[in-house]
Parts: structure tokens; sequence; C-alpha cells
């Protein structure tokens, strides 16, 4: 499971697409919908806010208006809290740093023309995300 925290704008048509199904999984999973899945390392972030249906709501809407913008359809109607307000859970520049050169060399292999809209450095992170300084997430799994 890969939920990220790049802005959805960066991710090629794979990692959109892989982060919308992963990410309706992590919805599954924190609403209680399923057994899978449940220790899984990139849900602790969502389950650590105070609502953790709401803050996987926007991630999930934050993707589907991405894939809008691109004339994907992705089925809003599968978030379950699609007008959830934003949450404030925090993501530290190394983590997105990581995030950057996994995704690098995931597009170089499967659509290198991707890479020139890559930044090198200092990615944006997600509208669901605020960047705050700092190493690779406790939760991340090198």
């Amino acid at each position: 499971m890969r939920l990220w925290s790049l802005h959805p704008a960066l991710l090629d048509r794979a990692a959109l697409v892989a982060g919308w199904r992963e990410g309706l999984l992590a919805q599954a999973v924190l609403s209680g919908g399923t057994r899978g899945y449940t220790r899984h390392p990139q849900l602790e972030r969502f389950r650590a806010e105070a609502d953790p249906e709401a803050a996987i709501g926007h991630f999930l809407a934050s993707l589907q208006a991405e894939a809008t913008a691109r004339g994907y359809r992705f089925d809003a109607t599968r978030i379950r809290r699609p007008d959830a307000a934003r949450p404030a859970i925090e993501v530290t520049t190394g983590q997105l740093e990581y995030e950057l050169q996994h995704l690098r060399r995931k597009v170089a292999e499967r659509a290198p023309a991707w890479l020139e809209r890559l930044p090198v450095a200092e990615p944006a992170a997600g509208p669901t995300f605020v960047v705050v300084p700092g190493p690779l997430a406790s939760w991340e799994r090198p």
C-alpha cells in the first residue's frame, strides 16, 4: 500500500490510479470494513487523526479532483466522506524527499517522459498534508 504524501499532480497515471485503489482500501480498513491490512504502517498517520475516516476521505477527494482534471473518471460516490474538512496531517520534508525519489525510480521505468514533470527536490505535498522539517517518517519501510 502506498498512500502518497506528494501532491497528486506529481503522480504519473499508474501512481494516481494505484493511489486511488489503495486509498479506497485504506478507507475500508479505517471504517472497519475489512480485516486485511489493519496494521499497515501507512495507516498510522490517518489513525492518529481525531476523525480517521474524514482524513482518508479528504485524501481520496484530492486524488479524485486530480483525476478529473486529467480527464479520468474516478467514481466520487465511493468516497464515504468526500466533503471532509482538511486535516492537518504532518509530513516531514525527509518523507517527501524519499517519496519523490521513490516515484522518480518508478517513473523512470514505466513512464520516462513523466520524469521531466517531476521536481529534482522540494516536492509539493498533497492537500491533506502540512509540511514540517524532519527525517523520514517512522512508519515508512524503505
